[in-house]
């Protein structure tokens, strides 16, 4: 029996390789002799650099960038000198496990994103794959932007903050201070959500509230985003703050795609296909997928609905793992899921690493235990 095994990472306590290992040791519990494949995956979010460093034999590069809270914070980029590539996760440097203390997405910066790409723009790099997922951010892109050398002004001419606070006192944007060797780069973003910039389906209502934003934020924000759109679109005529994808991580998609010409792309077809792991799916006799929350969004670009739409078009049973479900959700292609978490355990237990995997694994071989059936 063969087991594909391709789970997203399980925010906050288990990496998306930590948790198939997991999964699979639950697994052969009860089938040792089944033909288990773990895929480290992501869709664009924390993670995609584990997934994608074989492909493009990367070596690590680690630097010291500024962290979401203006803090400095190690980061650690992709790159392939000879190909001219780098590979960065924007949540290295921007992301919400690394906020300390009170979350709160207004005075969060993306500045160490463009610090990343700075420093790799330094080692000669041409062609970027940025994951963008798992922010502490709703800048609008401003603070990776500014690290660049794009200007923003107040109506003193004095730089804003490289944050959302900043964005409310925008007056003026500046191309000019730019980059050099930005105009010669190739930019592939790869993204998990497809939502537009502003509005009720935008980054700050849809996204915010988990960064830590109130109903007053949201409001405030959403009006910053869509005035500095405007700006945007005065100096940049071929932006859009309704493109699909726009709105991903705290509008870093409006960022790349109207200041670097960046091509937005759903990042689990992405990683599906620079794995092979279509045809790994074709010949398994059943799939394994999961992710912490499985909700209402869980269908829209995340790992699990590409896994998922992969398998079916192999008529191949799916699994899905995950530590806890939304009420009445239902996933069209999952033939079975599986809430891990005992339902008295603590929440603030169930995050901790050691515990999740135990759960885990122990989910995987009740799961898979041998019927009468089987023997």
């Amino acid at each position: 029996m063969k087991i594909v095994v391709a789970t997203d990472s399980f925010k906050g306590c288990l990496s998306s390789a930590k948790a198939g290992e997991a999964i699979k040791n639950g697994i052969l519990k009860e089938r040792p002799d089944a033909e288990v494949k773990v895929f480290p995956i992501s869709d664009g979010g924390e993670g995609i650099l584990e997934a994608l460093k074989d492909h493009f034999d990367t070596e690590m590069i680690a630097v010291e960038v500024t962290g979401p809270q203006f803090e400095k914070v190690r980061a650690q980029y992709g790159f392939n000198p000879e190909k001219k590539l780098a590979v960065i996760e924007m949540a290295a440097a921007a992301g919400l496990t690394l906020v300390k203390g009170k979350k709160d997405p207004k005075a969060a910066t993306t500045y160490g994103v463009g610090e990343l790409i700075l420093d790799a723009l330094k080692r000669g790099t041409e062609e970027f794959i940025i994951g963008i997922g798992g922010s502490a951010t709703n800048d609008g892109g401003i603070g990776m932007l500014n690290a660049l050398g794009f200007g923003f002004y107040d109506m003193n001419g004095k730089c804003v903050t490289p944050n959302a606070n900043g964005l409310k006192d925008l007056a003026s944007i500046d191309l000019a201070g730019a980059a050099g060797p930005l105009k010669d780069c190739r930019f592939t973003v790869v993204c998990d959500v497809d939502i537009p910039l502003c509005g009720e389906q935008g980054c700050s209502a849809i996204f915010a509230p988990q960064k830590g934003a109130d109903p007053d934020d949201i409001r405030q924000m959403d009006g910053w985003l869509s005035a500095y759109a405007k700006k945007t679109r005065e100096l940049i005529p071929g932006s859009d703050m309704d493109f699909p994808g726009s709105g991903a991580a705290g509008g870093m998609g409006f960022a790349l795609r109207s200041y670097l010409g960046a091509d937005l792309r759903p990042g689990i077809d992405i990683v599906i296909s620079c794995l092979g792991l279509e045809d790994e799916i074709r010949d398994a006799d059943c799939v394994v997928t999961g992710e912490g929350r499985i909700d209402s969004q869980t269908s829209k670009g995340k790992v699990i609905s590409g896994i998922v739409r992969t398998a079916k078009r192999y008529g191949k049973p799916v699994v899905a793992f995950c530590g806890s479900v939304a009420d009445d959700v239902c996933i069209e292609g999952i033939d079975r899921i599986c809430p891990v978490t005992p339902k008295n355990m603590p929440l603030e237990e169930a995050m901790q690493p050691e515990t999740a995997a135990a759960n885990l694994a122990a989910a995987a071989s009740v799961n898979f235990k041998p019927r009468e059936t089987d023997r």
